[in-house]
């Protein structure tokens, strides 16, 4: 069976969804297919624990794809971004800044959500758009590109010619595989343990990010819980540390998380399981190919620092849906991507570096290390132009 469609689009995480809900939006005709179906419930297995903070240059984006409304009453801003130097002798905070959005702008740095929670979200915002057909269960198994098309089989034996199919099934794209495009991967020998917890000193909508050694301590706000504060964390560790505290049983887990978060926020209850992740930064050679484009972790991976990594994809969302609008016949022509890649790459290339020196600045292990880093936050705080160019720089406006 063969079917034609404006745009394919290969992988249902986040990102792909949000580009068939974008896509759908405009008027394009999308198919987006994921060989996972998308957990969209907390309790069920599988369920991504983790959050995305979306920034203020990803609002306009969701809006456009008419997720916003949906997404919003679920949203805890993020008005404060508190660094904390844990790094000296004893594990107990030394050096506290913040860094206040009101500085920079009338609105939060972003909104922070749940994964699961998005996902959920979105398939019911794709349902609402004929023009859309979202494909759970099903992988793209095979891709032949041409100068007018792309043709890609699906794992029922369909055959999809598309004007342009975008590559956003994540960090091992076999879309990219099949268009040969090299990747260049950096490993940490980190992992990132994500859950949820409860505490009964209230977040107060700050963000906070504890570092003392083999990476950050990252607590997130969410929504209270049953009439408790409540925070996403995500503690990033050596490899086998993070091994070790995934499988204590919750008593000791607590005890540990306790200490490393200096009991800034009370004694911390874990409510949720915990997930594991590998840490790496992967950057690939090029943003697109013939009669395709790389977004979201195909094209780009960059540890949970600085809720980076879900917006640089939204970041190249928005370029892909501007050029499309901009000439509708040209989707998916050589010069079209041409300008994508040109447009993208170079500031993908300049975070990807940024996000690497941060995190291994705050895997430092050497107490004289330790004390250098604590310097340098001092200092950069310290210059109010320097700290309003760096909160600037986060959110990717100048």
């Amino acid at each position: 069976m063969r079917e034609t469609t404006d745009i394919l689009i290969s992988g249902g995480g986040v990102a792909g969804l949000t580009a068939a809900a974008a896509f759908g939006s405009a008027g394009f005709r999308v198919v987006c297919v994921d060989p996972t179906p998308p957990v969209t419930r907390i309790e069920d297995e599988g369920a991504d624990l983790r959050t995305t903070a979306f920034l203020q240059p990803s609002i306009p984006v969701l809006q456009a794809a008419g997720l916003w409304d949906r997404l919003a009453p679920h949203a805890a801003p993020l008005q404060i971004m508190r660094i904390i130097d844990a790094g000296g002798e004893y594990p107990d905070p030394r050096i506290v800044k913040d860094f206040d959005a009101a500085d920079i702008s009338d609105q939060p740095f972003g909104w922070n959500l749940p994964n699961w929670l998005l996902r959920r979200e979105m398939v019911a915002r794709l349902a609402d758009l004929p023009d859309v057909s979202f494909r759970a269960g099903l992988a793209t198994t095979a891709l032949l590109t041409r100068e007018a098309e792309a043709i890609a089989t699906l794992s029922d034996g369909t055959r999809i010619a598309a004007r342009m199919v975008i590559a956003a099934d994540g960090r091992n794209s076999a879309m990219r595989e099949a268009l040969e495009i090299p990747v260049k991967t950096t490993r940490y020998g980190q992992k990132a343990l994500a859950f949820a917890v409860t505490h009964p000193i209230p977040h107060r909508n700050v963000s906070t990010e504890i570092h003392r050694s083999g990476g950050p301590f990252t607590l997130v706000p969410l929504p209270d819980r049953d009439g408790m504060p409540c925070s996403a964390i995500v503690w990033m560790e050596t490899g086998p540390n993070a091994e070790r505290l995934a499988a204590l049983p919750v008593a000791e887990f607590e005890a540990e998380m306790n200490t490393r978060s200096c009991h800034i926020l009370g004694p911390l209850t874990l409510v949720s399981r915990r997930s594991l992740w590998p840490i790496i930064s992967q950057i690939a050679e090029r943003m697109a190919g013939e009669r395709t484009a790389l977004m979201a972790e195909a094209a780009h991976v960059v540890p949970p620092i600085g809720a980076q990594g879900l917006n640089m994809s939204l970041a190249d969302l928005r370029v892909l849906l501007d050029l499309a609008e901009a000439d509708r016949d040209a989707i998916g022509s050589a010069a079209m991507l041409a300008t994508y890649h040109r447009k993208r790459h170079w500031e993908v290339q300049a975070r990807v570096t940024g996000i690497d020196a941060l995190n291994r600045a705050s895997m430092m292990g050497a107490q004289g290390l330790r004390d250098l880093r604590a310097t340098a936050l001092n200092a950069l705080y310290s210059v109010a132009p320097v700290r309003k160019t760096l909160m600037r720089a986060g959110l990717g406006v100048r």
